[in-house]
């Protein structure tokens, strides 16, 4: 259905026909095009996406370079006592040539002096006033020497296009005086709460009203994701003031993000409003939470209606939302991990595809199990607190038992084993290492 037409029959009956997820995240990436690309300083570099690849434009290090506190000599001299002709450090270049017989005193970083081969490291050495004696039987040529383009070399590349600017490329680029650099703009996103019900988190509750906790959390999800954030706030339940607001979010976002309204009632107007003014494409899901979720563009922009629901929302985001952000912003990798892991309880049969909040760990064994985080009702936000996973149980008339294989779509790391800890008698956790957010990759 396309904006400002009146849906047919049969359209209406495939905008709300039940989806299976996957064909409705393959219907969001189809629509989630790349942004442009523009030039930023090398210090406003972090965590953008590249939008080329890019390669080396020099060597490096563009000398040899000491890796070790010592000697620069001819590792083919044989002579344990070498005349000391000078001392090289990093940051200049000394004006001597060392031969048989003759040594300079060098620093890790150094460059290594004209004519000489090896650099003995000052463990190996005795020095005296103007001369060091060599406590080492053989000197090999290279050794403890950083060789010109050893790290990079002139014409190599460095990081392909989507790759993700962390601490260690930006470092690389920095390396070798790359700068400004060609990225993605970053995806202009706009929250959109609805409900008249809807109160600040700071006021006071009057019968029938609860305090919107729905943006809150979206707009701390999209902090991990490097998009900006341009706007965020509440409309109230009233046609004509909520489509203006939905069209000035439109007019000015990448991606719109609204909860609530999207259901099957009289008063959920962003549903009727979106039908109006832009593309519709689907607008329930085969999964739950989450069952009632638009999805519409208009023009460029992405529109994700999500469930007023604060768990529906969140497990909307992660499952639709986030990798439609990570393609608008060109990253190369925009999938979040799925992995199997093994039930570590049983869990009652579901009519739906499942998204159950869930703890993943790394067992002894390196076997994932995965537990629930208790009642999974879509009201209950706790049920997020501390879940790092969400395990996808699909439809079938049987429970679930203990020890059975499912998927789990990750969140973050697996925690490490919890293992008796005899001396204080209590439960200690093995931790293993935290990767960055989502830098990883498995393809759904």
């Amino acid at each position: 259905m396309t904006a400002t037409q009146s849906p047919t029959r049969g359209e209406v009956d495939d905008l709300d026909r039940l989806r299976h997820p996957d064909e409705a995240k393959a219907i969001v990436l189809r629509h989630a095009r790349p942004l442009e690309p523009e030039l930023v300083p090398l210090a406003e570099a972090g965590w953008r996406v590249l939008s080329e690849d890019v390669t080396a434009t020099e060597d490096h290090p563009p000398f040899r370079a000491a890796t070790m506190d010592g000697y620069a000599v001819v590792a083919a001299d044989s002579s344990p006592w070498r005349e000391v002709i000078g001392v090289q450090t990093a940051g200049n270049m000394l004006d001597a040539e060392v031969t048989d017989g003759y040594a300079v005193r060098i620093t890790t970083g150094a460059p290594v002096p004209r004519g000489a081969d090896a650099v003995v490291k000052v463990e190996n050495t005795e020095p005296s006033e103007d001369h060091v004696i060599i406590h080492q039987e053989a000197v090999a040529s290279g050794e403890n020497i950083r060789q010109i383009g050893s790290d990079v070399r002139q014409g190599e590349l460095l990081l392909p296009a989507g790759t993700v600017l962390g601490p260690a490329e930006v470092g690389l680029l920095a390396g070798l005086g790359l700068t400004p650099l060609p990225v993605r703009r970053r995806p202009r996103v706009s929250v959109l709460s609805t409900g008249d019900e809807l109160v600040e988190p700071g006021q006071p509750v009057q019968p029938g009203q609860i305090r919107d906790s729905n943006r809150f959390s979206l707009v701390t999800a999209l902090q991990t994701t490097g998009a900006e954030i341009v706007w965020s706030g509440k409309a109230p339940d009233e046609r004509r003031a909520l489509e203006t607001l939905i069209r000035d979010r439109i007019a000015d976002s990448d991606v719109l993000i609204t909860t609530g309204g999207v259901s099957m009632g009289e008063l959920d107007l962003v549903k009727a409003i979106l039908d109006e003014i832009a593309t519709v494409h689907f607008r329930r899901i085969f999964m739950k939470p989450g069952k009632p979720l638009n999805f519409a563009t208009a023009d460029d922009t992405l529109i994700f209606g999500l469930p007023g629901n604060p768990v529906s929302a969140l497990v909307g985001f992660e499952v639709f939302v986030r990798p439609a952000l990570a393609t608008r912003a060109g990253r190369r990798e925009i999938n979040q991990p799925r992995v199997p892991v093994m039930l570590a309880q049983s869990t009652p049969p579901t009519d739906r595809i499942e998204y159950q909040r869930a703890v993943v760990r790394v067992g002894g064994d390196g076997k994932l199990s995965g537990r629930s985080t208790g009642s999974q009702a879509s009201s209950r936000l706790a049920s997020l607190v501390g879940a790092n996973a969400l395990l996808i149980i699909h439809p079938r008339e049987t429970a679930y038992e203990a020890g059975e294989i499912v998927d789990a779509l990750l969140l973050g790391p697996p925690l490490g084993s919890i293992t008796p800890d005899r001396a204080v008698g209590r439960a200690r956790v093995r931790r293993q290492p935290r990767p960055f957010h989502m830098r990883f990759r498995v393809d759904e």
